[in-house]
């Protein structure tokens, strides 16, 4: 007898929460509701505003609200005091599984990913040529995307989907202005995707003004959950999708 179609897993999404000092129960609404339309939740970095451990303290009063489990990577500005392992480790003791490198399955479905990092797009990406500080630079992005594809690559599942802080594609960042493109992300974050075709679904945050949706080179959908971009859309602080 031939297996029925598998059932979807409700993905929602969002970034760029920015939780700050004196932010009390501002989110707990959303942590607290979207239990109600996924299955899953993926947070996809700058959830506070500089990584102090106050700001998570506050961010975690609300997240101990939600009733689905939680995956996650960090931004930019959770390393802004130099403690990312600290807030990486806050998140994870109070249940968000934190993607850097490593990788989960929930009811099928594989999650893999992490922060990411800047270098710019196509033939404007940042090569390695010059001075040592710029092959620094770009080494760092270079060796950030295996990270990522070593966690895409330990994946077994049909369906997976990528967790981003930074931009994969540049059609997402298309509204903020071009002089700050290649600092919003890397066309290697994309090339690494395009290598897996159990890659469904690519989830960022980090560019506030840009696009909500684009495709990687091979069509895998990108789509920007970061906040601000959200409520473009509408009142919803969430985006859901099916995988």
């Amino acid at each position: 007898m031939e297996a029925g179609p598998k059932k979807k897993l409700r993905v929602a999404a969002v970034g760029d929460l920015h939780v700050g000092e004196t932010s009390h129960r501002a989110y707990r609404d959303l942590f607290d509701r979207v239990h109600e339309d996924a299955d899953v939740l993926c947070l996809c970095g700058d959830l506070v505003n500089f990584g102090k451990t106050v700001e998570v303290e506050n961010l975690l009063e609300d997240l101990r609200a939600c009733r689905i489990p939680m995956v996650g990577v960090l931004g930019n500005h959770e390393h802004e005091c130099g403690q990312p392992q600290e807030v990486t480790r806050m998140l994870s003791e109070a249940g968000v599984k934190m993607l850097s490198g490593e990788a989960y399955e929930i009811d099928g479905v594989g999650f893999a990913g992490g922060k990411g990092f800047v270098g710019g797009f196509g033939r404007y990406m940042l090569s390695s040529f010059g001075e040592a500080s710029i092959k620094t630079f770009v080494n760092e992005a270079v060796e950030d995307a295996n990270i990522i594809e070593n966690s895409i690559r330990t994946l077994r599942t049909e369906r997976s989907v990528v967790l981003l802080h930074y931009a994969p594609v540049v059609d997402t960042v298309i509204g903020e202005p071009p002089e700050i493109h290649a600092f919003l992300g890397s066309s290697r974050l994309g090339e690494v995707v395009d290598r897996y075709e159990n890659v469904k679904l690519v989830l960022h945050g980090h560019a506030h003004r840009g696009a909500p949706e684009g495709r990687t080179a091979r069509g895998v959908p990108v789509y920007n959950v970061a906040l601000p971009v959200l409520r473009t859309l509408g009142d919803t602080p969430y985006r859901v999708f099916e995988v």
